[in-house]
């Protein structure tokens, strides 16, 4: 990137209460965990729930790599003017409780969404904060 490009363009922090409605009316994005001290990312249809990002996965690499410990969460977007990205911090639990269960069960994971899994997967807590690249005019 040469410097005439870096000085067209300039970065914005997104706050909180517009990364919660970006992270609402999406459903795809990637779940970032540590599996033996490697970074592993995973693709994910996903929903919000209040302020929690919850997911569906069966038994395996990602819900071992996600169950009770930090994880990154992370969907982005772009268009003719801007791209932006939030980010979300927190600590992924299974959701346990039947009747929990059964509400997120009416969640829209969208249109990626692979079909039923058997578990409910929370992230919660932590940080949520975002930032879009603007170009300028």
């Amino acid at each position: 990137m040469t410097m005439s490009q870096r000085a067209q363009t300039r970065l914005e922090p997104i706050g909180r209460s517009e990364c919660l409605a970006l992270l609402a009316g999406h459903h795809l994005g990637r779940l970032a965990v540590s599996i033996a001290n490697q970074p592993v990312i995973f693709p994910v249809t996903y929903a919000l729930d209040g302020q929690s990002i919850v997911f569906r996965t069966d038994p395996g690499t990602k819900l071992y790599g996600a169950r009770d410990r930090r994880v990154a969460f992370e969907i982005d977007g772009l268009d003719e003017e801007s791209g932006w990205s939030v980010l979300v911090v927190g600590r992924a639990e299974l959701v346990e409780k039947p009747s929990d269960q059964a509400r997120l069960d009416a969640l829209d994971l969208g249109a990626w969404n692979p079909g039923p899994k058997q578990h409910w997967v929370r992230i919660r807590g932590g940080a949520v904060t975002g930032r879009r690249l603007v170009r300028a005019v």
